[in-house]
This record gives C-alpha cells, structure tokens and sequence, in this order.
C-alpha cells in the first residue's frame, strides 16, 4: 500500500508511503489517499488525524513522470481529481494535522495546506516550484496560500518556484509550530491526543465553523457559529462540564485546561 493507516487510541496516522519515489503522487496514490480519508470518516473510534511521510519526504510533489505526457484534457482531469481529494480532506469533519517531515513541494505543499493545522521538521522544505516546469500549481495552490499565508507571500512563493525552509515557513504562517526531527511525530500525536480529549461535537462543529467561515462574510460566518453553538447547547458534554463548573466540581482552571 502506498498509503497506510495505523490507529492510535482515537488518533488516525496516515503515512505516505512510497519513500522510493520521495511519496509523489501519482493517480494511484490519489486513489489510496481518498478511501484512507473515506475510511477515516467512516470510523468513529479515531477523533483526529496524523498525515505524514515515509522516509526522507512528506510529499515532494505531483509525479512528473505521470504528468510530462499530459494534454490540456488529461491536465485538467488530473487536477479534478487532486483538488477533490484535497476538498474531501480539507473538509473532513476530524481535524487532521500535517506532521511535515521532509520535502512538501509542489502536491505536497498543497497537500499540507488541506489539513487544518500544520507542523513541521527542521528539515522540512516548502515549495511551489510548477511555474519552472511550466505548468501552474494544480491541487489548489493558487487558492490556499494566499488564504493561508497573504497574497504577497503566495505571490513570491508559487511566481518565484522558490523552495523555503521550515523557520521561514513558520514566519509566514505556512506552519503552526518547528520541531527537531525527532521530536516531530511525538508533537503530532501529542496535539492530537489534546484536541482527541475534547468535546468532539465541539471540536467538529469548530472545524466547520472555521471552514465555512473562511469563504464567507462575517454576518453569514457569525450565523454558522450561533447554529453550532445551539448544536453544542443540546449535548451531554455541555450539560456534564457546565453542571460540573456551576457545582464547583470543575472549576475554571481545570475547564479552560482541560
């Protein structure tokens, strides 16, 4: 399998696994990535997600070989599927955190940006090098990265076909956090296990929130909170915490540190 799923308590690692060609991904790949991310949806027992990579790379792109014999009809078909991929995974009701490991070029700089939270190896390298190849970024570059990290920082990155490292990346916000390498899957799984921990109607209903949010106005993103929150107001992790702050069983430092 070029794709592997191992679970972890309520916590879902997804590992690119095709080290022999830097993870690139090809349309088999593609195709393992989407029913992995179908198999997660479906599986309540896992809350959040790891993605990272095998060996010495996150993903370093789109195959290249796949691509050189593309016409404008097979390009565009190929983007489709990329972007619907990374649609399905941006739009996942789990959190899922990129554990950036090595090269993200390309697809897998694009893929990065589908999770919902980013963090990154000191040796991780940033980059969106398509327009050197001829070609624009294809899996929803030119979307994210101005989203994510301002429109004149996506303009030097994708125009430039610029490669950064990690600290670089963290000053423009493409990344949350930078870890040693060795300390970096230990991070992922510890922030996973910390939002796995929480409510999980909450957390979802967050994401979405969020998600939604980001391509909206603020009077139609405001409403999508308040039904959330009213979401929220009907479960029993509502009515346990707040019964147990009122009572003092629970007070304030034990509730916002949960």
């Amino acid at each position: 399998m070029a794709v592997d799923l191992e679970k972890k308590g309520h916590v879902g690692v997804i590992t690119m696994n095709r080290p022999e060609a830097l993870n690139a991904l090809n349309t088999p790949m593609l195709q393992e990535l989407e029913k992995v991310i179908d198999q997660v949806e479906a599986d309540d027992e896992i809350y959040v997600c790891v993605l990272t990579g095998a060996g010495r790379s996150f993903v370093a792109g789109a195959d290249i070989g796949e691509m050189s014999a593309f016409g404008a009809v097979e390009g565009k078909k190929f983007g489709d599927y990329g972007n619907s991929v990374f649609l399905k995974i941006e739009n996942m009701s789990k959190p899922i955190i990129a554990a950036i490991n090595g090269f993200a070029l390309g697809g897998g700089c694009e893929l990065s940006m589908a999770c919902d939270i980013r963090l990154a190896s000191e040796k991780a390298k940033f980059g969106q090098p398509e327009v050197g190849l001829g070609i624009t970024p294809g899996f929803g570059g030119t979307q994210r990265m101005p989203r994510i990290c301002g429109v004149s920082n996506a303009m030097m990155m994708i125009l430039t076909a610029k490669t950064i490292k990690a600290e670089e990346a963290k000053a423009m916000g493409l990344v949350s956090e930078v870890y040693p390498a060795d300390e970096l899957m230990d991070k992922a799984l510890e922030l996973a296990e910390t939002i796995a921990s929480k409510a999980q109607v909450a957390i979802r209903q967050s994401k979405r929130c969020i998600r939604r949010g980001m391509q909206t106005d603020m009077y139609t993103g405001t409403a999508y909170e308040a039904e959330a929150f009213g979401v929220c107001c009907a479960t029993e992790d509502q009515k346990g915490a707040m019964k147990a702050f009122t009572e003092k069983t629970l007070d304030s430092y034990t509730y916002l540190n949960k």
